[in-house]
Protein backbone atom coordinates (compact mmCIF):
# COMPACT_ATOMS: atom_id res chain seq x y z
CA UNK A 1 0.00 0.00 0.00
CA UNK A 2 1.42 3.42 -0.68
CA UNK A 3 1.43 6.09 1.55
CA UNK A 4 -0.70 9.02 1.97
CA UNK A 5 1.33 11.99 3.54
CA UNK A 6 -1.90 13.97 2.51
CA UNK A 7 -4.02 12.49 5.37
CA UNK A 8 -1.39 12.40 7.47
CA UNK A 9 1.42 15.08 7.62
CA UNK A 10 3.66 14.63 10.93
CA UNK A 11 5.45 11.56 12.70
CA UNK A 12 5.74 12.75 16.65
CA UNK A 13 8.39 10.49 18.46
CA UNK A 14 8.17 10.41 21.46
CA UNK A 15 12.26 11.25 23.02
CA UNK A 16 12.38 9.73 26.35
CA UNK A 17 12.83 5.56 26.47
CA UNK A 18 11.89 5.11 22.33
CA UNK A 19 14.98 7.29 20.94
CA UNK A 20 16.98 7.47 23.74
CA UNK A 21 17.29 4.48 26.60
CA UNK A 22 16.51 6.52 29.26
CA UNK A 23 13.85 4.52 31.36
CA UNK A 24 15.80 2.41 33.58
CA UNK A 25 17.69 5.52 34.65
CA UNK A 26 14.45 7.10 35.46
CA UNK A 27 13.19 4.76 37.34
CA UNK A 28 15.98 4.25 39.60
CA UNK A 29 16.32 7.98 39.80
CA UNK A 30 12.84 8.37 41.38
CA UNK A 31 12.94 5.22 43.76
CA UNK A 32 16.66 7.19 45.10
CA UNK A 33 14.13 10.20 45.43
CA UNK A 34 11.18 8.55 47.21
CA UNK A 35 13.69 6.48 49.79
CA UNK A 36 15.12 10.61 50.66
CA UNK A 37 11.56 10.48 52.47
CA UNK A 38 11.53 7.19 53.87
CA UNK A 39 8.61 5.97 51.64
CA UNK A 40 9.96 2.26 50.01
CA UNK A 41 8.44 2.39 46.24
CA UNK A 42 9.73 -0.78 44.29
CA UNK A 43 11.64 -0.38 41.25
CA UNK A 44 9.45 -2.39 39.03
CA UNK A 45 6.59 -0.39 40.25
CA UNK A 46 8.39 2.74 39.45
CA UNK A 47 9.41 1.54 36.05
CA UNK A 48 5.61 0.56 35.16
CA UNK A 49 4.90 4.42 35.88
CA UNK A 50 7.62 5.72 33.70
CA UNK A 51 6.19 7.46 30.79
CA UNK A 52 3.47 9.25 32.48
CA UNK A 53 4.74 12.95 33.59
CA UNK A 54 6.17 13.54 36.91
CA UNK A 55 3.01 15.65 37.66
CA UNK A 56 1.18 12.67 37.94
CA UNK A 57 3.24 9.83 38.84
CA UNK A 58 3.81 11.03 42.14
CA UNK A 59 0.12 9.89 43.28
CA UNK A 60 0.03 6.92 40.64
CA UNK A 61 2.70 5.33 42.80
CA UNK A 62 2.64 6.32 45.91
CA UNK A 63 -1.15 7.98 46.12
CA UNK A 64 -2.41 11.24 46.55
CA UNK A 65 -1.46 11.72 49.89
CA UNK A 66 2.02 11.76 49.35
CA UNK A 67 1.57 13.74 46.28
CA UNK A 68 0.08 16.65 48.63
CA UNK A 69 2.28 16.57 51.01
CA UNK A 70 5.71 15.46 49.42
CA UNK A 71 5.16 16.29 45.48
CA UNK A 72 7.31 19.52 44.64
CA UNK A 73 9.63 18.29 47.01
CA UNK A 74 9.89 14.62 45.38
CA UNK A 75 10.14 16.23 42.18
CA UNK A 76 13.36 17.88 43.15
CA UNK A 77 14.90 15.44 44.69
CA UNK A 78 14.78 13.47 41.41
CA UNK A 79 15.83 16.09 39.34
CA UNK A 80 18.64 16.19 41.63
CA UNK A 81 19.20 12.26 41.58
CA UNK A 82 19.20 12.24 37.68
CA UNK A 83 21.26 15.08 36.50
CA UNK A 84 24.38 12.66 37.26
CA UNK A 85 22.97 10.12 35.04
CA UNK A 86 22.49 11.82 32.30
CA UNK A 87 25.80 11.14 31.31
CA UNK A 88 25.02 7.55 30.76
CA UNK A 89 22.33 8.12 28.66
CA UNK A 90 22.52 7.01 25.04
CA UNK A 91 20.39 6.73 21.74
CA UNK A 92 19.55 3.67 20.38
CA UNK A 93 21.12 1.91 17.27
CA UNK A 94 19.25 3.30 14.36
CA UNK A 95 17.43 6.14 15.46
CA UNK A 96 19.48 8.29 12.90
CA UNK A 97 18.69 6.51 9.73
CA UNK A 98 15.35 6.18 11.30
CA UNK A 99 14.57 9.86 11.19
CA UNK A 100 16.14 10.67 8.09
CA UNK A 101 14.07 7.77 6.25
CA UNK A 102 11.03 9.10 7.25
CA UNK A 103 11.60 12.90 6.68
CA UNK A 104 12.46 11.71 3.01
CA UNK A 105 9.03 10.53 3.06
CA UNK A 106 7.45 13.47 3.51
CA UNK A 107 6.56 13.87 6.85
CA UNK A 108 7.30 16.94 9.53
CA UNK A 109 9.38 15.11 12.22
CA UNK A 110 8.62 16.14 15.89
CA UNK A 111 10.28 15.06 18.68
CA UNK A 112 8.12 15.50 21.63
CA UNK A 113 9.30 15.00 25.21
CA UNK A 114 7.77 17.03 28.16
CA UNK A 115 10.93 16.75 30.24
CA UNK A 116 13.36 19.63 31.43
CA UNK A 117 14.25 21.96 28.75
CA UNK A 118 17.96 21.19 29.46
CA UNK A 119 17.64 17.75 29.58
CA UNK A 120 15.56 17.48 26.38
CA UNK A 121 18.65 19.78 24.71
CA UNK A 122 21.16 17.05 25.88
CA UNK A 123 19.13 14.37 24.40
CA UNK A 124 18.75 15.84 20.69
CA UNK A 125 22.52 16.13 21.45
CA UNK A 126 23.04 12.77 21.61
CA UNK A 127 21.59 12.38 17.95
CA UNK A 128 21.77 15.55 16.24
CA UNK A 129 18.14 15.47 16.90
CA UNK A 130 17.47 19.33 16.03
CA UNK A 131 19.04 19.37 11.91
CA UNK A 132 16.81 15.81 11.92
CA UNK A 133 13.54 17.34 12.77
CA UNK A 134 11.30 20.21 12.19
CA UNK A 135 10.48 21.03 15.93
CA UNK A 136 10.08 19.49 19.45
CA UNK A 137 8.08 20.21 22.69
CA UNK A 138 9.17 20.65 26.33
CA UNK A 139 7.77 20.53 29.68
CA UNK A 140 7.43 24.34 28.91
CA UNK A 141 4.97 23.57 26.14
CA UNK A 142 2.28 21.34 28.21
CA UNK A 143 0.15 22.05 31.01
CA UNK A 144 -0.30 18.32 31.60
CA UNK A 145 2.00 15.35 30.69
CA UNK A 146 1.14 11.95 29.65
CA UNK A 147 -1.57 10.01 29.56
CA UNK A 148 -3.29 13.47 29.07
CA UNK A 149 -2.54 14.25 24.98
CA UNK A 150 -1.69 17.29 25.65
CA UNK A 151 2.20 16.94 24.46
CA UNK A 152 0.68 15.53 21.39
CA UNK A 153 -1.03 18.62 20.88
CA UNK A 154 1.40 20.35 21.04
CA UNK A 155 3.90 18.71 18.85
CA UNK A 156 1.66 19.30 16.20
CA UNK A 157 1.06 23.00 17.17
CA UNK A 158 5.06 23.01 16.70
CA UNK A 159 5.13 22.16 12.96
CA UNK A 160 1.30 23.62 12.17
CA UNK A 161 0.69 19.79 11.78
CA UNK A 162 -3.34 18.38 11.22
CA UNK A 163 -2.82 15.18 11.71
CA UNK A 164 0.21 13.00 13.78
CA UNK A 165 0.82 9.44 13.73
CA UNK A 166 2.79 8.59 16.79
CA UNK A 167 5.88 6.26 17.74
CA UNK A 168 6.76 5.67 21.40
CA UNK A 169 7.18 3.09 24.17
CA UNK A 170 5.10 2.96 26.95
CA UNK A 171 1.44 2.40 27.14
CA UNK A 172 1.27 6.29 28.43
CA UNK A 173 2.36 7.06 24.88
CA UNK A 174 -0.77 5.15 23.20
CA UNK A 175 -3.03 6.49 25.75
CA UNK A 176 -2.57 9.84 25.04
CA UNK A 177 -2.57 9.41 21.54
CA UNK A 178 -6.12 7.63 21.46
CA UNK A 179 -7.46 10.15 22.86
CA UNK A 180 -6.75 12.24 20.01
CA UNK A 181 -7.65 9.34 17.57
CA UNK A 182 -3.94 9.23 16.31
CA UNK A 183 -2.11 5.49 15.26
CA UNK A 184 0.86 4.66 17.04
CA UNK A 185 3.35 2.29 16.84
CA UNK A 186 5.62 1.02 19.55
CA UNK A 187 8.88 0.01 20.11
CA UNK A 188 9.83 -2.37 23.13
CA UNK A 189 12.38 -0.50 25.04
CA UNK A 190 9.81 0.45 26.96
CA UNK A 191 9.69 -2.75 29.01
CA UNK A 192 5.62 -3.43 28.17
CA UNK A 193 4.26 -6.37 26.86
CA UNK A 194 2.91 -6.50 23.39
CA UNK A 195 -0.74 -7.15 24.55
CA UNK A 196 -0.46 -4.42 26.70
CA UNK A 197 1.02 -1.39 24.48
CA UNK A 198 -1.79 -3.01 21.95
CA UNK A 199 -4.48 -2.50 24.24
CA UNK A 200 -3.83 0.87 24.96
CA UNK A 201 -3.78 1.65 21.46
CA UNK A 202 -0.29 0.65 19.91
CA UNK A 203 -1.16 -1.04 16.19
CA UNK A 204 2.47 -3.13 16.00
CA UNK A 205 5.25 -3.27 18.05
CA UNK A 206 8.79 -3.30 17.20
CA UNK A 207 12.08 -4.73 18.61
CA UNK A 208 14.11 -1.50 17.79
CA UNK A 209 13.86 1.66 15.72
CA UNK A 210 15.85 -0.27 13.17
CA UNK A 211 13.29 -2.58 12.79
CA UNK A 212 10.44 0.02 12.36
CA UNK A 213 12.64 1.85 9.65
CA UNK A 214 13.13 -1.60 7.90
CA UNK A 215 9.13 -1.75 7.60
CA UNK A 216 7.85 1.77 7.77
CA UNK A 217 6.56 1.60 3.46
CA UNK A 218 3.80 -1.55 5.09
CA UNK A 219 3.41 -0.19 9.05
CA UNK A 220 4.11 3.76 10.33
CA UNK A 221 3.18 5.45 6.41
CA UNK A 222 1.23 3.31 4.64
CA UNK A 223 -0.83 2.17 7.77
CA UNK A 224 -1.29 5.74 8.66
Amino acid sequence: MKPDTAVFDTAVFDVDGTLVDTNYHHAIAWFRAFRRHRIAVPVWRLHRAIGMGGDQLVAAVAGEDVENRLGDELRAAWTEEFDPLLREVQPFAGVVELLTDVRRRGFRIVLASSGKAEHVEHYLGLFDGKALSDGWTTSADVQRTKPAPDLLEAALRAVDGTAGVLVGDSVWDFRAAAALDAPGYAVRSGGFSDDELCAAGAREVFDSPDELRQRLDETLLAGA
